[in-house]
């Protein structure tokens, strides 16, 4: 029995000293981290998810080769940096009143013994802008009036009138609104179509309008249509930084949508699970911080690895081969040391994307621990058997 009790021991030191890969850990051992990985000429055949990955240290280079984000813009993107509301333009669909003033009666539409009457005018009866974008007005024939402003419409037809009626003049008044309207859509209380006011409505306004947000302002974006194109911003942009909340035009559809950035943590932080951003920004510092920190009895701080899938004319930017990867985003395991009081200056700026996953590792020593407690199992139970044999021999 005491030669079995030292073949244990044996087998048992043995196991340790070739890795301790048969030992429970919440995620990979940081050197199979660095075995594995297929940057450094490593080989990639000990990779058993047949995924080829580069490893990056985060350090000085890394943080100044990090592309610089730059945040799409509404107002350069449509208003061309101007901030005026829209003009006010008829449009096809709007029902209009036509009203014609003459100096005095006894012209076109004034008959000579109206002398008694409140006003020398006459109102048409209301009409709707046709498909054609044209008004009737007798004796001023079909006059262009979509998309021109009210006051260009009403002189053309004072202008057509001059000859028949005396000293003409036009009023045109909007009884129905249907070109002038924006919709907003998705995740607000009240999805509608919203009529623009001659003041002009910004985005924030007409989202008011339509019952506000229904989703947390942290995780929406706002995506907005004009004439083909769109644009998308977080909505706090809107409120943060007010010459991105511009006026809405005519014909303008408007999406609010929720956009839940998360990342996960794993392994020996104070809290695994997935995390929100709850911000436009986030970086490896907080999101540790979020996680509840590292665990100081068990953690290794020299191995905090970050999971994504990075943009590869960075990785080549920074100076990393990426001949071996096949063409497209490269997967990236980005390693912090925290054992370098420098590497929390590092942590702080270095940007958290959404979908990230952090991962700490286990430390040596307390691996050490895990296997000294087996250890001490077997050689337990291995004694217990080796006295129930001497008390059975006696």
């Amino acid at each position: 029995m005491r030669s079995s009790l030292g073949a244990v021991l044996t087998l048992a030191t043995i196991a340790f000293s070739s890795g301790c890969t048969a030992l429970p850990r919440s995620g990979p051992d940081p050197h199979a981290v660095e075995a594995n990985a297929t940057v450094k000429a490593f080989s990639a055949a000990g990779n058993r998810a047949g995924i080829d990955y580069a490893l990056v240290d985060i350090n000085k280079a890394v943080l100044a080769g990090l592309p610089k984000s730059e945040s799409p813009s509404l107002s350069t993107g449509f208003n061309g940096g101007s901030n005026m509301p829209p003009p006010v333009m008829l449009g096809v669909g709007d029902v209009v009143q036509v009203s014609v003033f003459e100096a005095q009666s006894g012209g076109l539409f004034i008959p000579a013994d109206a002398g008694a009457r409140p006003g020398n005018y006459i109102t048409l009866p209301n009409q709707t802008i046709g498909r054609d974008g044209t008004l009737s007005v007798p004796y001023a024939n079909k006059v262009k009036a979509a998309g021109r402003p009210v006051d260009a419409v009403q002189l053309d037809i004072a202008d057509r009138l001059a000859n028949r009626a005396i000293e003409p003049q036009v009023v045109i008044s909007t009884v129905i609104s249907r070109s002038m309207g924006a919709s907003v859509l998705g995740d607000v209380k009240q999805a509608k179509k919203i009529e623009l006011s001659p003041a002009g409505e910004r985005i924030i306004d007409v989202i008011s309008e339509a019952g506000g947000l229904s989703v947390p302002k942290e995780e929406a974006t706002v995506t907005l249509q004009r004439r083909g194109r769109s644009v998308t911003v977080a909505y706090r942009t809107l409120s943060e930084r007010p010459q991105e909340n511009i006026y809405v035009q005519p014909g303008d559809t408007i999406f609010v949508d929720r956009n839940r950035r998360t990342f996960l943590a794993f392994g020996l932080t104070g809290e695994s699970g997935r995390f929100d951003f709850d911000g436009p920004n986030l970086s490896l510092g907080e999101a540790l911080a979020k996680a509840g920190g590292l665990l100081d009895d068990k953690a290794e701080p020299q191995s905090v690895l970050l999971y994504r899938i990075a943009d590869r004319d960075f990785l080549r930017n920074i100076g990393l081969d990426v001949s071996r990867f096949g063409a497209g985003d490269v997967p990236v395991i980005f390693r912090a040391n925290l054992r370098d009081p420098a590497a929390f200056f590092a942590v702080q700026q270095f940007p958290m994307q959404d979908k990230d996953v952090i991962y700490v590792s286990t430390a040596d020593a307390v691996e050490l621990v895990k296997f000294l407690a087996i250890l001490n199992s077997v050689t337990a139970s291995t004694r217990d058997i080796a006295s129930s044999h001497d008390a059975w021999r006696d």
